[in-house]
């Protein structure tokens, strides 16, 4: 898959996402890289440890979060980026789902753009990317965790954002699917779409599994966010046995050693 200037070749080799939030308020490590030298300090350990994409956020979309305006949200990231990309050769990703945001992230040089409501919220970010080399991860979201089939609702709504997309121009070959797990779903739901991710693979598209640190981690092992690394490394592997490629995580160098281990292993079927 091209991602910007960056070709990852997905079918063969995993492919490590680490989260540079340059926010006051994220729920794992809210605070820790909001200025350029930290964030720059941060990327680079990420980049030693196997990251081959950063994606920067400057909202945090934790459960009640705070709402920021375009302003105030370009105003942190931008910056970020600009200086990342002077500073290492490196594909970087924007979360964001609001378009002025989006659209200031192009501009800056981004690889990516990481819209949690799938091009749902705002039309305008895939209308950002249309005609460019920018690539566009798809999350599936819903304001309230309701269904009626989950598993079959989740991939008819990953259909939606997709047409979104080809409806404001942006081509297949520019989407990453995203089960979104931790939004819209009850604890049940993120476990059963964890074990399910295949059934988002089978719709043709490469997908992200973000499942780092989350509530389904904690509660289950009944353990804060900043020691959740491990629980998520099982999240991982699983994902990877199931087809998922992309992986954002917050601690690079474990998850990365974990996909290299269980890719060995698959390796041997």
């Amino acid at each position: 898959m091209q991602i910007g200037k960056y070709y990852f070749d997905l079918d063969n080799e995993p492919v490590i996402m680490g989260i540079l939030n340059v926010t006051p308020d994220s729920f794992s490590d809210g605070g820790k890289f909001n200025s350029i030298d930290k964030a720059l300090k941060h990327t680079a350990e990420m980049i030693r440890d196997g990251a081959k994409i950063i994606d920067v956020g400057g909202e945090s979309t934790r459960p009640g979060y705070t709402k920021i305006s375009d302003e105030e949200e370009i105003e942190r990231t931008v910056p970020i980026i600009e200086a990342i990309k002077n500073n290492f050769d490196i594909a970087v990703s924007l979360d964001t789902y609001k378009g002025n945001v989006a659209k200031a992230g192009v501009k800056a040089g981004i690889d990516m753009i990481n819209d949690i409501w799938g091009f749902k919220y705002d039309e305008e970010v895939a209308k950002s990317i249309a005609g460019t080399d920018v690539a566009a991860c798809v999350m599936h979201n819903r304001p309230k965790a309701e269904y009626d089939n989950y598993v079959e609702d989740l991939l008819n709504d990953l259909k939606e954002s997709v047409d979104i997309g080809r409806k404001n121009g942006v081509n297949d070959s520019q989407i990453v699917l995203d089960p979104g797990v931790g939004f819209g779903k009850t604890y049940e739901h993120n476990l059963q779409i964890i074990n399910e991710c295949d059934k988002v693979v089978n719709l043709g598209f490469p997908v992200l599994l973000g499942t780092s640190r989350k509530s389904v981690i904690g509660l289950t092992l009944d353990i804060p966010a900043p020691e959740r690394s491990v629980g998520t490394c099982a999240t991982t592997v699983i994902g990877y046995e199931r087809g998922c490629r992309i992986f954002r995580v917050h601690d690079v160098i474990d998850n990365y050693q974990a996909l290299l281990m269980a890719q060995a292993i698959c390796k041997q079927r």
